[in-house]
């Protein structure tokens, strides 16, 4: 067994993002990188959605790639159809959990909601299709009556459970502590959907998974609905460098998936987004430079050279001496150190003169 699966849901929820729409062609190929990468599982998209989302699950499915694909659908048994007709019986069905799901968006109970869930799963298990549930606005709903969903789910034969902090209202260490229960509760295996509304996405999975969610849902570069899902990119590498768990998981492969979505989706990445930003191994401040030219680790935990990247020291108002002597060196040209100083506080002066950025 694996110490920890992901979920990429890109195609399906990364492209839910308002104002996002991959073509054809782009999505087979994101499918394709993400199953080089090593991801487990790819939630390829809703085949309820029409004729052409369809034919391209169809298309990725006929891939025959590492990773097994996916078919998100509703609480309904047409949707189950229409993933069958894709050829796909790898199927996740969703069902609303919070009251105010129930109430406002079905306008049904929770007694309504458990009889159909338990129709649904039963007839897609009959058909010979494998079955993951999901419980939407988990972090909302009861917990009681969100174990009663699950052990449903499990009773009428699902493989896994999803647990979707829709609506990114949880906090890690209520994560830990829902997570925990219910892995108490039930014998299936837990997928911990989180979004990042206030910015604890990727910290809400890294507890979810210490609680007992060893499948993580996530999204190339957080993309997703609102303020997006948690960044498949940033899991990954809290689970191998801080959790430490063990990973064939190709981390080399992340920035370039990285640009691919970011040039696919239209949505530009900030220059200090962990993992795949383009300044996070940039170095200017002077004592921190000349402690990671005696030793890298005095300011690096994570390493560049695992993702294939490179650190760079950058001369500027942060600057000291030993930035300028080697960035000297690295010229070819040998200084004194009182030259140093000279041209440092030449460098300070014209920083303190100039508005803006500077390099």
């Amino acid at each position: 067994m694996k110490s920890f699966y992901i979920l990429d849901t890109t195609l399906r929820d990364g492209e839910q993002s308002a104002g996002v729409a991959f073509s054809r062609k782009q999505k087979i190929a994101i499918a394709c990188k993400l199953d080089e990468l090593g991801v487990d599982i790819i939630e390829a998209g809703i085949p309820a959605m029409g004729k052409e989302e369809k034919e391209v699950l169809q298309d990725i499915n006929s891939l025959n790639l590492n990773a097994e694909i996916l078919a998100w659908n509703r609480m309904k048994i047409e949707d189950i159809d229409q993933s069958l007709d894709c050829g796909l019986k790898n199927v996740h069905i969703s069902a609303p959990a919070s009251d105010i799901q129930l109430k406002y968006k079905l306008k049904k109970d929770r007694r309504w909601l458990l009889a159909e869930l338990s129709k649904v799963i039963n007839y897609a298990i009959k058909k010979g299709c494998t079955v993951s549930v999901g419980a939407e606005d988990a972090s909302r709903a009861d917990i009681n009556f969100l174990i009663q969903l699950y052990k449903i789910a499990q009773a009428e034969g699902a493989s896994r459970v999803r647990y979707a902090d829709t609506i990114g209202a949880l906090d890690p260490i209520t994560t830990y502590n829902n997570i925990q229960n219910i892995r108490k509760e039930i014998d299936l295996e837990i997928d911990f959907h989180g979004h990042n509304d206030f910015g604890m996405a990727t910290a809400n999975a890294l507890s979810a998974f210490k609680a007992g969610a060893k499948y993580i849902s996530c999204t190339i570069n957080g993309l997703g609905e609102r303020a997006g899902n948690t960044a498949l990119e940033e899991i990954v590498m809290a689970l191998k460098c801080i959790e430490g768990c063990e990973s064939d998981f190709k981390v080399r492969g992340l920035k370039e998936i990285s640009k691919v979505i970011e040039d696919s989706s239209g949505r530009k990445i900030s220059v200090n987004k962990p993992i795949v930003g383009e300044g996070v191994f940039s170095h200017e401040s002077g004592i921190h430079v000349d402690g990671m030219l005696k030793n890298p680790a005095t300011y690096e935990f994570l390493s560049p050279e695992e993702l294939g990247r490179e650190r760079k020291f950058v001369i500027g108002k942060f600057s000291g001496v030993s930035s300028i002597l080697h960035k000297y060196k690295e010229l070819g040209v040998s200084i004194t150190e009182e030259e140093a100083n000279k041209v440092l506080r030449g460098i300070k002066s014209y920083c303190n003169k100039v508005e803006g950025v500077t390099s």
